[in-house]
């Protein structure tokens, strides 16, 4: 069995989704820590012969040479048991290695050299320190690393009066520390986003997967045992009211956790939003996949069905049902709400609107109209067959 990560919890063989942000990063700048390396030894070729201890300079550059391989692959390798501990040790072994070098250079040269040239190991190769620090801190922990390099080599050069502003030494590594700390920290928050994208997308789908589950098993059962339980009659009508309201419960438990999976999303499934309208009395049908439109659309749509649904409990009788149902032609929405009420009178809507009740002028038609479509009254003219509103709502 595998063992895990005590501080995070995952098998030592798994990557980790915070490393795996950076990574990239640290392969990346090992092949600047070649190059840096590379220019080291040419600098230590072509100024050997001013060094006054020639013999303990080789001995620095070889551990130089030494240390370099070590870190890059100590930085570079994820297989291990924690891989922050590790590159902290190595990016700690970096500053020590570096100070220690820049430190050694009075030991191998006379202040007449190294007081106008580069320290033992190069300017260049110091950076890495600088990187390592940024990389696995941010971009304080690179500039704080910068400065402390500078702030050693311009000791060491004896450098502190009027030739430090001359010098390019602290500008350069303190701008590669915030630039390559800035870097990590985007990358590190894109890796969250991208996480946090993929978890939501395999929750929506896992609820997908059981919505489609209990519509196909449950609610297939709890619909068959209500309307059989409606045509027995007798003792079956209550286990058909009984089972009708476990439908309606377990139908707008199911458009809950829809729309929770909505929040933050600039387009959301309009199929809960209907869903959540569902009662005893009140039947909702819609498509088996997601209708994904505009939360404003969706509001719009949801807002002038309520008031559509309202008009029914107020105005079709106390025996009326009503009927919600959605479609998407790919082109445009087609979302109809109809009941087997009493109807509307010839006339009665624009009584009403000249009495001054902009009910359904406003919540239904204006609502519609403002998303660019229609809400037709299909039975304005037809007394005693209910009332059927249908509503066009163009995709685009």
């Amino acid at each position: 069995m595998a063992t895990t990560r005590p501080s995070r919890g995952l098998p030592y063989d798994a990557p980790d989704p915070a490393d795996a942000a950076t990574a990239p990063l640290w392969r990346a700048v090992q092949a600047f820590r070649l190059v840096t390396l590379l220019y080291a030894v040419g600098q230590q070729i072509a100024s050997v012969q001013y060094y006054e201890n020639r013999l303990l300079s080789w001995f620095f550059i070889t551990l130089m040479v030494i240390w370099s391989g070590i870190s890059a692959l100590l930085l570079t390798h994820r297989r291990t048991s924690d891989t922050a501990r590790t590159r902290t040790l190595v990016v700690l072994g970096d500053h020590i290695v570096v100070l220690g070098l820049i430190a050694a250079t009075p030991l191998v040269a006379d202040y007449d050299w190294y007081h106008g040239h580069q320290p033992l190991p190069t300017t260049m190769w110091s950076a890495n320190a600088v990187i390592s620090a940024a990389i696995l801190r941010g971009p304080l922990a690179g500039v704080a690393s910068g400065l402390l390099i500078a702030a050693t080599i311009i000791t060491m050069r004896q450098q502190w009066g009027e030739d430090v502003w001359a010098d390019a030494t602290a500008p350069v590594l303190v701008s590669v520390g915030l630039a390559l700390g800035l870097a990590a920290n985007t990358a590190r928050r894109a890796q969250e986003q991208l996480q946090r994208a993929v978890r939501l997308t395999a929750a929506a789908e896992e609820r997908e997967r059981l919505a489609r589950q209990v519509h196909d098993g449950v609610l297939q059962i709890l619909s068959y045992i209500k309307r059989r339980g409606n045509e027995i009659g007798g003792p079956a009508t209550e286990l058909a009211e009984r089972a009708g309201e476990q439908e309606i419960a377990l139908r707008r438990l199911i458009s809950e956790q829809a729309a929770q999976s909505d929040n933050g999303e600039t387009a959301v499934d309009l199929r809960p939003q209907l869903t959540a309208h569902a009662t005893p009395r009140v039947v909702v049908s819609t498509p088996g996949e997601p209708v994904r439109v505009g939360r404003w659309t969706a509001q719009e749509i949801t807002a002038a069905v309520a008031a559509a649904l309202t008009n029914v409990e107020l105005h079709a009788g106390p025996d009326a049902r009503a009927y919600v149902l959605l479609e998407d032609t790919g082109t445009e929405l087609v979302v109809s709400v109809r009941d087997d009420g009493i109807g509307i009178p010839p006339g009665r809507l624009a009584e009403a609107a000249n009495e001054g009740r902009m009910g359904v002028s406003r919540s239904i038609t204006g609502r519609i109209a403002a998303l660019g479509g229609t809400a037709e009254l299909l039975t304005a003219d037809i007394v005693g067959e209910g009332t059927e509103w249908e509503f066009h709502i163009p995709r685009t």
